[in-house]
């Protein structure tokens, strides 16, 4: 059990899919490893991967955005019209926080993606990659909101190389108010040199209902592949996951040091082009093919940006057949510039 004399550090990813949840990973990792003691905050599935991984840390409820994809090709209006939704999340989960805080007597806070996770009497970062977010012609707007909220965080930590990598136009900022700091291509996982274990390893994430579009489409697709496949859906159940053929092993879940094992012994992964998906991949030096949620600006832009770098193919939900799987192997693969084994400590000095 955690010492209650290290000092407490509140790390609260936002629940949209598993990615802010599983870059947050390394980072309690690194705090523990500080000798400081995350307390986890978040709500759904994002929390339950946290518990799930930290067992044995405190954890709390926030209240949920709410963020949900429509089932067609274009997520604009859907995400606009959350906003208000999500403005009121952000004002209850502030008072959580700081109820957590006269409880916890928090040192410091990181949030990933959640707006209202900080408090003006303690150090509080936010972890993101899209300093600017993409949303068509309304792209001005939308960055400049986001800037205007990351500007009321003492730092912001961007998961990525200082040349912007990965996230390339997304992390860009010329604006000097954001305290920005660039921490690396981080992942939760360590590449292994291990037997080939499958031709194709499929990882689902991201929300509904686009998720379970993509299942289906897939399902269908790879019946027929006649190569040796395990298939990870993606949501949380215990219940017995769906056969699919007798060359198609099935997941409905895996913890990190599972699907680090698994992703190790595949040879190409297919799976949406979500930033921490790719910073995994590229720590464990994988060949990818991508297809980006329909109607989603930042995975379209960074699947095109994987392929223009000649990193992996891509292909749209709609356009998508096996065959063009085989393209994965005529591009060079995902690959970090720098080898980040741990985060490094003076981050936390902040605290």
């Amino acid at each position: 059990m955690p010492c209650v004399n290290k000092k407490k550090i509140l790390v609260a990813p936002l629940n949209w899919g598993l990615g802010h949840a599983s870059r947050c990973i390394p980072i309690i990792e690194a705090l523990i490893a500080n000798n400081l003691t995350p307390v986890l905050a978040s709500d759904g599935d994002a929390l339950n991967l946290l518990r799930k991984e930290f067992p044995t840390l405190k954890s709390y409820q926030l209240p949920s955005y709410n963020i949900k994809y429509s089932a067609g090709n274009s997520q604009k209006t859907q995400l606009l019209l959350v906003s208000a939704t999500v403005i009121k999340a952000s004002i209850k989960e502030r008072k959580v926080v700081e109820k957590i805080h006269k409880e916890e007597g928090l040192s410091g806070i990181i949030s990933d993606n959640r707006f209202g996770v900080r408090l003006k009497e303690i150090p509080s970062v936010y972890i993101t990659h899209q300093i600017n977010v993409f949303s068509g012609k309304t792209t001005v707007i939308t960055s400049k909101v986001h800037q205007n909220i990351i500007a009321k965080f003492d730092e912001c930590w961007v998961p990525d190389n200082i040349n912007s990598q990965f996230s390339g136009d997304l992390s860009l900022i010329k604006n000097s108010k954001l305290k920005v700091r660039y921490i690396g291509a981080i992942s939760r996982f360590k590449k292994k040199n291990i037997p080939k274990k499958y031709d194709l390893l499929i990882v689902l994430s991201g929300a509904e209902p686009q998720r379970s579009l993509l299942e289906e489409i897939l399902i269908e697709k790879i019946k027929k592949y006649q190569k040796k496949i395990m298939f990870v859906r993606g949501v949380f159940s215990d219940k017995k996951p769906p056969i699919i053929a007798n060359h198609v092993a099935t997941a409905n879940y895996m913890l990190s040091k599972d699907l680090e094992e698994v992703i190790n012994e595949s040879e190409v992964i297919l799976a949406r082009s979500g930033y921490s998906t790719i910073l995994d991949l590229a720590k464990l030096n994988k060949k990818a093919f991508f297809i980006p949620t329909p109607g989603q600006y930042e995975q379209e832009y960074l699947a095109e940006r994987m392929s223009k770098l000649n990193l992996a193919p891509y292909a749209s939900q709609d356009n998508f057949n096996i065959e063009k799987l085989a393209l994965a192997y005529t591009f060079k693969g995902l690959k970090s510039t720098t080898e980040v084994d741990k985060i490094n400590s003076d981050l936390f000095k902040l605290f």
